[in-house]
């Protein structure tokens, strides 16, 4: 099973951010990237969610699937918001401050700064040099682009035969400037064993529960 369908005290791990995108007045429609297998557990939402609900088959690779999602967007709507549904943890706030922060730059995505010292190595394994972590930032999403900059994003992209690990480095082919909002530490990617019971602890402290 897919990460993002297992279950986070006692609910699929991707229907957090699903139910938080869903609250937010900005956000009209979800498109849902999935395999169609896995459809019911947002179908059985729809009397709990007053945003239009679509659904688009995944792709090969990341880009493939936003691209795939990008084809259902609304003709109207001014902003794309691409989220990770295996990051649970997204708040409101981050949110919205990266929404205000896309919409003023064309492109922007939420970040942290690196806590780590981050040293480049060479094929043998030594090091080459120590990066200046002042500079660096984290990648997280969601990541906000408007709907004309990312299409165009896509036609290069493929045109090309690029490949992007993330969605704002579409955008970034394009030499347009991405924005980083500074987001939150507790906005984690679950993808090992040892993140869920991080995410289950964030959670219960969030609703004043005792955690172990």
């Amino acid at each position: 099973m897919p990460k993002q369908y297992l279950p986070l005290l006692g609910q699929p791990i991707a229907l957090y951010s699903f139910y938080t995108f869903s609250q937010m007045r900005e956000v009209k429609e979800i498109i849902v990237v999935c395999d169609p297998s896995y459809k019911d557990i947002f179908e059985d939402t729809k009397e709990e969610i007053q945003v239009d609900l679509k659904f688009t088959l995944p792709g090969k690779e990341r880009q493939d699937s936003v691209y795939s999602g990008l084809q259902a967007v609304d003709s109207g709507s001014e902003l794309v918001c691409i989220h990770d549904s295996a990051r649970p943890l997204v708040s409101h706030g981050d949110i919205e401050k990266v929404l205000k922060d896309g919409w003023e730059n064309g492109a922007a995505v939420l970040g942290v700064p690196v806590k780590a010292t981050i040293k480049e190595a060479n094929s043998e394994s030594f090091v080459v040099k120590t990066l200046d972590r002042k500079t660096l930032w984290e990648m997280q999403t969601p990541q906000v682009i408007k709907p004309s900059l990312l299409k165009r994003g896509f036609e290069l992209v493929n045109r090309e035969g690029l490949e992007v690990t993330d969605d704002v480095s579409i955008v970034e082919h394009l030499r347009h400037p991405v924005y980083v909002t500074e987001g939150s530490y507790t906005n984690i990617k679950v993808t090992t064993p040892d993140d869920l019971l991080l995410a289950e602890r964030i959670l219960n402290i969030d609703v004043g529960e005792p955690s172990p």
